[in-house]
């Protein structure tokens, strides 16, 4: 870790630039309270930022430089906004400099003023995720609480804001330094026992060693079992709603999506496109994708939409495949399983409404016969009666996440980088404790033993490089 010496200071936008009730300028560094003081005036134009307490807010105005500076002769011309300023000394701020955050109105024309008088005042225009980077590099966070911040901006759901809040207050970084702690204690015994074999016996400590490498091993595939079901709760589960003509397909997204996105028509063969919407039903979040009906086309358009619901099949989580239960089994149905192999599905005996022609046990013979087991879900449902949604998210909630979403305390890796890295210091502990088994001689072990403290600190990022550190940090938003 290292810190920031003889920074400038810098000053974004930190909320959205749009119509809103307000806006706020945020501004860093060893000059934040003498810049905002240079574009500052109290009412009566005496007060000076540079004397007030910290983490105190001021009412006044934002006028240009100039002005500020001569309060007493400026016009009402010379006047940008009317604020609240807030004052923050380091260390107990955000990035542990010096901060000042001016809130002003929310339109756009305000916030752009405000800030282009900061900037005119001597503070640099911030890059994306400059304050976040400063509060890392200051050491008043940990790179897996920095990258939790933009977790939090993005959560598409409650169970992600909660796992990126968790990760905020630090729980991941405990956990992993938790490990480390016991890596770089093992790892400076096995040093001591090679420089002085006579005062301490090894072989005599092995068992309990390897016993630590078991518990690390155990402790971390843990963590990482986690990352599949994290990555569905934070991205969302890449959902293809797949059928025949005229199945009820795009009925089935109306539905989800609570609106008339999707055209229906007792036509077969209305929708030519995929069409994908973000949903959020039953605190899960959902990327579905509504597809072309599947069948055999000289219809030149529909080929296409065919060739792209196939492919949207290939890059599914989850495959919702809907049955019109109002008409037979044919051999297109037939067709569509052999295309949705290998995927999870949930069938949807859709249409139950109508007379029904095809039952559960005749699904379920069917996708037997082409090799889909028996413990696939067939649930009755009916697009156009609202029936079978909740069985719907009970069955997703089972398949994806064990029948529950309380995760509780629970730490879950939603971060790819992190994944990576977890199965990089379980592979070093797995050629370490085949090392322990073969009878390896000792100094072997603290080869691998500090490759995977290594690769653990990169998550937290001890171990992180600066170009690593960009790039995370390159990703953020502005302002933030």
């Amino acid at each position: 870790m290292w810190k920031i010496e003889n920074t400038d200071t810098i000053a974004a936008i930190s909320t959205a630039v749009s119509e809103s009730g307000i806006g706020v300028i945020r501004i860093s560094g060893p000059d934040a309270v003498e810049i905002a003081d240079r574009v500052y005036r109290s009412p009566g134009g005496k007060k000076r930022l540079a004397k007030v307490e910290t983490h105190t807010i001021h009412y006044g105005y934002i006028v240009e430089p100039d002005a500020a500076v001569n309060a007493l002769q400026s016009k009402p011309a010379d006047v940008i906004d009317e604020v609240l300023v807030s004052v923050m000394r380091a260390p107990r701020t955000y990035t542990a400099e010096d901060v000042v955050e001016i809130s002003c109105h929310g339109g756009v024309l305000a916030v752009t003023r405000v800030l282009d008088a900061v900037l005119k005042a001597g503070a640099r225009a911030a890059q994306p995720g400059e304050f976040t980077k400063r509060a890392y590099l200051n050491g008043r966070i940990d790179l897996t609480e920095a990258e939790a911040v933009m977790d939090v901006i993005e959560s598409k759901n409650r169970f992600a804001l909660q796992n990126a809040v968790s990760q905020v207050q630090g729980t991941l970084y405990r956990r992993i330094e938790k490990v480390r702690k016991e890596m770089l204690y093992q790892s400076a015994h096995i040093e001591a026992c090679l420089d002085d074999p006579e005062a301490l016996s090894f072989e005599s400590y092995l068992p309990e060693f390897s016993s630590a490498v078991q518990r690390w091993t155990k402790e971390l595939s843990a963590l990482l079992a986690t990352a599949d079901s994290g990555r569905l709760m934070q991205e969302g589960i890449r959902t293809a709603i797949v059928g025949k003509p005229n199945a009820g397909k795009s009925s089935l997204m109306n539905l989800l999506l609570g609106e008339d996105r999707a055209i229906v028509t007792p036509v077969a063969g209305t929708t030519r496109d995929v069409l994908t919407e973000t949903i959020t039903v039953g605190g899960m979040t959902l990327i579905v994708t509504d597809t072309a009906g599947i069948r055999e086309t000289d219809d030149l358009v529909e080929k296409i939409g065919v060739q792209r619901a196939k492919g949207a099949i290939g890059r599914a989580d989850l495959v919702l495949y809907l049955i019109d239960s109002s008409t037979c089994i044919d051999t297109e149905d037939r067709e569509i399983l052999n295309l949705i192999q290998g995927k999870k599905i949930i069938i949807l005996q859709n249409k139950t409404d109508l007379h029904t022609m095809t039952d559960e046990r005749q699904i379920r013979r069917m996708a037997s016969e082409a090799g889909l087991g028996d413990g696939i879900p067939v649930l009755p449902f009916s697009a156009t009666e609202k029936t079978g949604l909740d069985e719907l998210v009970s069955a997703l909630r089972t398949m994806f996440f064990d029948g529950k979403l309380s995760f509780n305390d629970e730490i879950v890796i939603t971060n790819a980088r992190h994944k990576e890295l977890l199965k990089r210091a379980l592979e070093s502990l797995k050629q370490l404790s085949e090392s322990i088994d073969s009878q390896m001689p000792e100094d072997f072990y603290t080869i691998d033993l500090m490759s995977a403290y290594e690769a653990l600190g990169e998550i937290t990022g001890q171990e992180a490089g600066e170009d690593l550190v960009n790039e995370i940090f390159s990703r953020f938003c502005m302002g933030k």
